[in-house]
Parts: C-alpha cells; structure tokens; sequence
C-alpha cells in the first residue's frame, strides 16, 4: 500500500508524558504491554475466530508489544501496522519486530492520529487501540472515531481498550496519588468525568454516535494484583515509572502537594509489603462498522 515518506517531523503530542527520549518511559510500556496482555488472556481474548482477519492496525500502538503479539498469534495476518507520534518508539518497535521474526508482516510508521490516518477508505478488518485517553482528550474524540471508521472496511471491527484509574488498593499512598490523578486528568481533559471511570464509562457511546458501529459489545477486566507474584512485580514497577514519568504533566495541571515525594516513596513503601494487592480495571468495547 502506498505510505507517507519517512523521517517526517513529529508533531506536538497530547501524550502525558513529553520527553520522546525517556527511556523510563519506554520501559513502563514495555512491561505494562507485557502484563494487560497476559492478563486479559491474550490480545483479543473476546474475539475467538479471527480468521477473517488480513490488514489491522493499531493506533497509537507505542513500543508495538499488542502488535507483535498478534503477529506471532495469527500467522494468517498478512499485513500488520502499527501507528504512532514517536519515531524513537516506533524505532524500537521495528527492532522487536525484527529479533521476534515477524517484521516482514509488520509496518512501523510515524503518524499523528489527531491530524490524519493516512490510510485508504475501506482498508483494515479490524482497528484497535488500547490506552488511548494517556494522550486523547475528550473534544478528539469523534474525530478519531470518525477516521476509523473510514479507514475500516464495512462490517469489519473497531475495538477499544481503556483504563481505569486505580483506586481500589491497599497502600493508601496509592490510592492517595490516584486519586490526584483522576482529578488531573480530568482537568486536562483526558477524562469524561472526575471518577476513576473518566473514559470507560463512555466507550460503548462514543462507538454508537461516532464510528458507525452497531450491536456494540463491552467486556470489563478486574487484574489483581499481590505483592510476591510475578504480576504484582510488574503492576508495582509500572506504578513505579508511572508516577514519576507524569511529574511534568501533573505540575502542568495542578500543584503538587508539598509531600508529593513523600508519599511517592511511602507508596513504593507499602508495595513491597508481603500484604499488598491492587486491582485495576479495563475495559474492551468492540463493534462491527454498519455504515460509511
């Protein structure tokens, strides 16, 4: 298919964490792919048969782990793309694409999903993103949806994976500094409404009035979390990076308690402690495109 040109210049990103070079950043994804994958069962684990599936993309796909994933998963898949604002990332993407041999499937280009999808109309069987309310804000929205559903062939697939802030956790520190956070990004506009369900509570609408998609399907996701576990050890250095790679992005919006470091190491505290637990929720609404 014809693509843009690359280098091109990135643009200005809504994304909460700035510096394109932080390779805390990189880190965090990588294992945070690593841990939602293997803990919704696999990267599409509401979809069983996806053998109609031949060109997907996703948006906003980052250090490229779901793609890769899906890659090895389903061989059938001849055409693979994955797009985002960061060539640093994208870069590292094709890297992994290539060491885990499935680069020949797999396309890795810089594009700016706010702007444009360059990407002809009736293209890809299936669209997806996951995580995506770390960079769109609530006004994106319908422009977004509205792209994938041109780009998406009739009666092919939309899917969305959202987070939740975590709130329900025993460290009270980090329940603390969620709490913070939720309120942040809603004054940023990131989140729909003030609650730890800013974004997911929205998704099934936002498919219905945006991207053309009918009989709209939802599938909610609770990971626990315990301290000793090899879970536990990923959520708790992804909460780790997480809340220190924001710092810019929270002083950007709001101003940050005194004690923030205090509590920050508190809560790093309390995450070791043998009685810990969280649980994060998720949440996958999916649909099949109706109309153009």
């Amino acid at each position: 298919m014809s693509t843009p040109q690359e280098p091109r210049r990135e643009h200005p990103s809504t994304y909460w964490v700035q510096d394109r070079s932080n390779q805390d950043e990189m880190t965090r994804l990588q294992l945070q792919d690593q841990m939602v994958t293997t803990m919704m069962g696999g990267v599409l684990p509401e979809y069983p048969d996806p053998a109609g599936l031949r060109r997907v993309l996703d948006v906003g796909c980052g250090t490229g782990g779901w793609l890769i994933e899906v890659a090895k998963a389903y061989p059938h898949i001849s055409l693979l793309i994955g797009v985002d604002v960061s060539k640093r990332m994208l870069d590292h993407a094709r890297d992994q694409a290539e060491a885990q041999g499935v680069s020949d499937r797999i396309e890795f280009h810089v594009m700016d999903a706010l702007r444009m999808l360059e990407f002809p109309t009736n293209f890809f069987d299936l669209v997806n993103h996951r995580f995506s309310a770390s960079y769109l804000r609530t006004w994106d929205w319908p422009k977004l949806l509205s792209e994938y559903q041109r780009i998406c062939r009739w009666n092919g697939i939309i899917r969305l994976t959202e987070f939740e802030i975590s709130t329900e956790t025993s460290s009270s520190s980090h329940k603390r500094l969620a709490e913070m956070a939720i309120e942040v990004l809603h004054h940023a506009g990131h989140f729909f409404t003030p609650t730890q369900d800013g974004v997911t509570s929205q998704l099934a609408h936002l498919l219905y009035q945006y991207a053309g998609v009918q009989n709209v399907q939802t599938r909610t996701y609770a990971l626990e979390y315990h301290a000793g576990t090899p879970e536990g050890e990923l959520f708790a250095e992804d909460i780790r990076l997480v809340y220190r790679t924001v710092l810019p992005f929270l002083r950007k919006w709001t101003r940050l308690p005194d004690d923030y470091e205090a509590t920050y190491q508190q809560m790093l505290s309390e995450m070791r402690q043998p009685d810990f637990v969280a649980i994060w929720r998720l949440l996958t609404a999916w649909g099949h495109v109706a109309r153009k």
